[in-house]
């Protein structure tokens, strides 16, 4: 592959890492297309190359739901108000492009422990059940922002052994 294809499959990783943090393109997906163009067109040992950027995204999917995902349950936030809130954040993807997956997620999760922390069941009820909603949105936040920075870390490493790769093979 020449220097004009480098280029162009280096602003595609690009453009993929940015999409990790702006949800609008699929940024891992991206990432591994584009290197999989490269592996193609230059062939050979670009193919175990191509190989450790899969192994490296593949491990950061894996890690952004399984590390903030066991946090948040250990934080007491219920499997129910996760799954709440991952559906709405699916809807709020469609709604609200950009920001809508996160903000609808949060906002499921909030209602979930809302409505749990209200149930008579709860013992608290009425305005207390304000305090633990919140305290559980709160953790879902920070978990959030954990998982982009698991999966923008994957990215950001995933582009460096296609870097290294493509100095490697020149």
């Amino acid at each position: 592959m020449g220097d004009p294809g480098l280029v162009l499959v280096a602003l595609a990783v690009a453009v993929g890492i940015v999409g990790v943090v702006l949800p609008v393109l699929p940024g891992t997906l991206l990432v591994a297309a584009a290197t999989l163009v490269w592996a193609l067109v230059t062939g050979g040992a670009a193919w175990w190359w191509w190989a450790g950027v899969v192994a490296v995204l593949v491990a950061g999917q894996v890690a952004m739901y399984l590390v903030p995902g066991r946090r948040m349950t250990r934080a007491g936030i219920r499997t129910r108000s996760l799954l709440l809130g991952g559906l709405l954040g699916v809807v709020g993807f469609f709604v609200v492009p950009v920001l809508g997956l996160v903000l609808c997620f949060v906002l499921g999760v909030f209602l979930a422990e809302l409505a749990r922390a209200t149930r008579p069941a709860a013992g608290t009820g009425g305005s207390g059940a304000l305090r633990p909603a919140v305290a559980s949105t709160v953790v879902a936040l920070k978990n959030v922002g954990l998982s982009i920075l698991i999966e923008g870390s994957a990215a950001l490493l995933a582009a460096l052994v296609w870097v290294a790769g493509a100095l490697a093979l020149r």
